[in-house]
């Protein structure tokens, strides 16, 4: 259904049911026109509108990425929320950091983001945060469910449109502390950053080589997912060919960063935020570093040698930010390149924000990136490993999984399935956990060597066979 029928045809909203495989953990997404279209944004702006009415107030912003159909999807939320009464803040195309800094900034009582992330340009969603913290597990659902009774609050809302990028380009920039000339290639992989990208790097010392920068949802040079090590393969080549002291890539909506080092390898976000942590502990002593259940055993040990407090926690960057609020954690992280300063900044993720803390990191590095982190014991490790399986059967593997290892489990094998489950063996360890914004299982491992890691990947596809997914790693 367009903007313009819905305009026309519903001028009293009705109960309405949305398709259940698009209401996640932390936020709502679909493929657009398939399980997730137009009709859904107006229903969700009139339920998310009464639900921010009943909680904060009647202040929301709004902003949407580069895909094809975000417009149409934000117009129609917009329709939905100024129905339910709401005073929307329109602030257009751009990353979802800048969304998220839009409501701190600017003192609105929510916002919420139309995104795909960091899926394909088919997918859209719905990423939603109040002033007072993250939207996610049953707010989601209580969300939904206001829909499903269509119990709106409604009222005359308006709308007005701001531009907001040079103010966020400003407060990325303040806290940049390293004035001595860098060479860096960044790669915005045709996301929802690349007009910001080359606002900020106009105002940063030394070269800047940008790649993909404009802006276009169909993602024609490569998949705006940094965590893939394919999507890296043009920012390697361009770190090495121009001498670059390290390169930069984004997601799809800017929230999410990865990293290659002056030689090109890929440095996971786990090891980038044991750079990030020696200086959050200068000031933060003993802080509690928040790390997902995905990162690496060499992080939250280097972060106990630094003397701060290493936290396993649930990934996702709603149950992080929550939890880092819990904790007054000044900083935390994902494997996903999701990374959370408090420190200095508002506590959610933002990749560019992280790229201006990196280059401060190397202001008394004494060598390049890669001597900030080879003191670290060396591992052999897989990267986040994405299983394909259906939407209706992820959620009952890994709990079968679970059962069936605590029944058999030999002497020496540790279990842990606070997220999934990560078991634990004197040689390494590995995890299998269903991803809440896709339709696959997530693994990943990690072995003091080569011959462990292969005993380790045998062990995780041998649970996986007696759950009948034959699978190689």
């Amino acid at each position: 259904m367009t903007n313009a029928q819905l305009q026309t045809d519903m001028t009293m909203p009705s109960a309405y049911t949305f398709n259940s495989t698009i209401i996640r953990e932390y936020d709502i997404r679909g493929t657009y026109e398939d399980s997730l279209n137009d009709e859904d944004a107006y229903y969700l702006g009139l339920a998310f509108g009464t639900y921010v009415k009943k909680q904060l107030g009647d202040r929301i912003c709004v902003g949407y990425d580069g895909r094809v159909h975000s417009p149409a999807l934000a117009d129609n939320m917009i329709k939905g929320l100024t129905e339910a009464g709401i005073e929307v803040t329109s602030i257009g195309l751009g990353p979802t950091p800048m969304l998220y800094f839009a409501v701190k900034d600017g003192g609105a009582d929510a916002g919420i983001m139309i995104t795909g992330s960091h899926n394909p340009g088919q997918d859209n969603g719905f990423k939603m945060t109040l002033q007072t913290g993250s939207v996610y597990g049953d707010m989601i659902k209580e969300i939904a469910q206001i829909a499903a009774d269509g119990a709106y609050e409604l009222g005359e809302g308006n709308m007005r449109e701001i531009d907001i990028q040079d103010r966020y380009v400003e407060r990325l920039l303040k806290d940049l502390e390293n004035t001595a000339a860098v060479k860096i290639a960044w790669d915005a992989g045709n996301g929802a950053t690349g007009e910001i990208m080359r606002r900020l790097t106009a105002q940063l010392p030394g070269e800047h080589i940008l790649l993909y920068d404009d802006i276009d949802g169909t993602f024609p040079n490569h998949h705006p997912d940094p965590t893939v090590d394919e999507n890296l393969a043009d920012l390697q080549r361009c770190v090495i060919d121009n001498g670059c002291d390290f390169g930069i890539a984004m997601d799809g909506d800017g929230d999410r960063i990865g990293i290659v080092d002056e030689q090109g390898n890929i440095l996971r976000s786990d090891i980038l935020l044991t750079i990030y942590a020696r200086e959050v502990l200068e000031t933060h002593k003993r802080a509690p570093i928040i790390g997902d259940v995905k990162c690496s055993q060499v992080m939250f040990d280097a972060i106990a040698a630094m003397g701060g407090e290493p936290v396993t926690w649930k990934t996702g960057h709603s149950l992080i930010k929550t939890k880092m609020a819990e904790m007054q954690a000044p900083l935390a992280g994902e494997l996903s390149g999701h990374i959370f300063f408090a420190d200095k900044y508002y506590g959610f993720d933002d990749a560019l924000y992280c790229a201006v803390r990196l280059i401060n990191a190397m202001e008394d590095a004494d060598g390049p990136l890669s001597s900030l982190v080879a003191h670290l014991p060396h591992t052999v490790n897989t990267p986040e490993i994405r299983i394909d399986v259906p939407e209706e059967q992820k959620f009952d593997i890994v709990p079968a999984i679970v059962e069936r290892l605590r029944a058999e489990t030999p002497e020496g094998i540790e279990i842990n399935d606070l997220d999934g489950i990560r078991v634990i063996t004197e040689q390494g360890w590995w995890l299998l956990r269903p991803s809440n914004t896709q339709s696959v299982l997530v693994a990943r491992v990690e072995a003091q060597d080569q011959a462990a890691l292969s005993a380790l990947k045998d062990m995780l596809t041998g649970e996986l066979a007696k759950s009948g997914y034959d699978v190689t790693l």
